[in-house]
C-alpha cells in the first residue's frame, strides 16, 4: 500500500512561484515512477509531470515546459513540483500519483495511489 501526501499548495500573484511536496509512505516507494496531475475547475483531470524511480528521467506537458520542474528524493520519499512563472490557467487541484508498477507515464490509467490533492490558485 502507497500513501501520498501533498502539501505547499496556495495562493499566488501571477509570476510567481510555488513549491509543492508529496510525501510518499510504503515499501515499494522508491522503485515506483511518480507524476502530478492537475484538475481545473470544469476540466478534466490532466498530467503534469512525471518522474521515473531513480528521478533520472522527466516528462512535462507542453503547457508546463520551461515553467515547471519535477524532482524526487527517494531518501526522504518526497516527490517535488517546483512552478514557476504561474499563470492564472495554473489554477487547479494538484494531485501527486504514484504508478501500479514501474516507471512513469503520462497515463492516469497507470496511477493506482493518488493523494488528496492541494488547490493552487493564481490571481490576476
Amino acid at each position: 500500500q502507497v500513501q501520498l501526501v501533498e502539501s505547499g499548495g496556495g495562493l499566488v500573484q501571477v509570476g510567481g512561484s510555488l513549491r509543492l511536496s508529496c510525501a510518499a509512505s510504503g515499501r515499494t516507494v522508491s522503485s515506483r515512477g511518480m507524476g502530478w496531475f492537475r484538475r481545473a475547475p470544469g476540466k478534466d483531470r490532466e498530467f503534469v509531470a512525471g518522474v521515473s524511480p531513480s528521478g533520472g528521467t522527466t516528462y512535462l506537458a507542453d503547457s508546463v515546459k520551461g515553467r515547471f520542474t519535477i524532482s524526487r528524493d527517494n531518501a526522504k520519499n518526497t516527490v517535488y513540483l517546483q512552478m514557476n512563472s504561474l499563470k492564472p490557467e495554473d489554477t487547479a487541484v494538484y494531485y501527486c500519483a504514484a504508478v501500479r508498477v514501474g516507471g512513469s507515464s503520462r497515463s492516469e490509467y497507470a496511477y493506482a495511489y493518488w493523494g488528496q490533492g492541494t488547490q493552487v490558485t493564481v490571481s490576476s
